[in-house]
């Protein structure tokens, strides 16, 4: 085996080099479908269903993208997750004519991408020292949200069917790079742990995930946290120019608060090893300091959000938002391979099963509320904030860090 590939830090480098290209996938389409429904001519619950249907697919997928990779191993399974969500970003312009085939191809990116973070946090689990776990996924949750700065600095300047081909071919390229560069150490039945855990409990019924209220606090932080993303992720180029009459130009500007989640995510991550190695901080007190941060303060600044009218200073206070969000990925994101170590991928991808459930709401719901509040977008913000705040308090109430499963 080729020792420096299987080194922590290629590892975290490769993975997060596939999550750039999964975030960013996701960002083509809200700034997209402005152009495509003017084409088409698609109302505003139209363009909801296609932003949502990503989800469906995404929610489906996850669970068999953590066991999977347990079964098969991490390297097979993200090499499927990424060709298959590259293909499906290479039809959109094929299939845009008909919104049943759009919606279709939206379905199969999700398929894609729920396979991928599960798969990636089992790695992680298997590949990652502890002491070095928070910055792995500080790094990984800050190479997605570059990806959806690029995405959003780049794409408004492009015609939409090369918005899909540009980041298509990026996933075809990085298959054949994964392919030829990641070895994985694997006994003849699964994966080995670079630190082994201290129970190896791998005969777990499924009733034992949701039988441990340390592990339910972290899938509703989760829930609460996707929440208010998904809903800046789709609506936000839309709400920046229907209604802050941003022009085309301007919603780049959505890159803003990418930029500041992946520098928040990188400080944060090295931050919160440095309370727990420097100043002998526990890890569930980081941990909960970490997500009350990343939950509490994006529902506040939210809130803000919805109150101007004003582009620039909407803009700050959205970056200020999805920029503490990302706190959450030293917090109850790096809980998982604590307290389930065996178990990691399954935990996360049952988390964001439930977690994807914002995603499928968001669209149609967000295009209900505004439609019946006669364009006021405050009670979809509102809504967010509320949701926020009861995670983290539910979250600082029941975490732990010791191990379950």
């Amino acid at each position: 085996m080729n020792k420096m590939l299987t080194k922590p830090s290629h590892t975290i480098a490769l993975c997060s080099i596939a999550n750039f290209i999964n975030a960013a996938d996701r960002v083509i389409m809200p700034i997209a479908i402005v152009p495509m429904a003017d084409e088409y001519n698609w109302d505003l619950h139209g363009q909801g269903w296609v932003l949502s249907s990503f989800a469906v697919g995404y929610m489906s997928s996850q669970v068999f993208g953590g066991s999977g990779s347990k079964k098969y191993g991490g390297k097979s399974i993200l090499l499927i997750s990424v060709l298959l969500w590259s293909f499906s970003t290479l039809m959109v312009p094929f299939c845009a004519p008909s919104i049943n085939l759009l919606i279709f191809s939206r379905v199969l990116l999700g398929l894609g991408e729920g396979l991928g973070l599960p798969t990636i946090f089992h790695i992680f689990a298997h590949t990652i020292p502890g002491e070095e776990r928070s910055r792995a996924f500080g790094y990984l949750v800050a190479c997605g949200s570059i990806g959806q700065t690029v995405a959003s600095v780049i794409l408004p300047h492009m015609s939409w069917p090369w918005m899909f081909y540009l980041f298509g071919f990026m996933g075809i390229f990085w298959v054949l790079a994964w392919a030829v560069l990641y070895q994985e150490a694997r006994t003849s039945t699964e994966e080995e742990f670079i630190e082994p855990p201290k129970v190896s409990n791998t005969n777990v019924s499924w009733r034992e995930f949701l039988c441990h209220w340390p592990l339910w606090s972290i899938y509703i932080a989760h829930f609460s946290m996707n929440w208010s993303n998904y809903i800046i992720m789709q609506w936000l180029p839309t709400y920046m120019r229907r209604t802050l009459g941003a022009n085309q130009s301007s919603i780049m500007f959505t890159a803003v608060p990418y930029v500041m989640n992946s520098l928040v995510g990188v400080v944060a991550a090295h931050f919160a090893d440095s309370l727990i190695n420097k100043h002998k901080w526990t890890t569930v007190s980081v941990r909960r300091l970490m997500t009350s941060i990343g939950l509490l303060g994006p529902g506040l600044f939210i809130l803000f959000f919805s109150a101007v009218d004003n582009l620039p200073l909407a803009v700050f206070f959205v970056s200020l938002s999805l920029g503490l969000s990302a706190c959450n990925s030293s917090g109850h994101l790096s809980n998982h391979a604590e307290i389930a170590p065996n178990h990691a991928g399954i935990t996360f991808a049952i988390s964001n099963t439930l977690a994807t459930i914002p995603g499928i709401l968001c669209g149609p719901l967000t295009a209900e509320l505004v439609s019946q509040s006669h364009g006021r977008w405050f009670p979809v913000f509102i809504i967010a904030a509320g949701v926020n705040f009861v995670g983290a308090i539910i979250y600082l109430s029941q975490s732990a860090a010791s191990q379950v499963l």
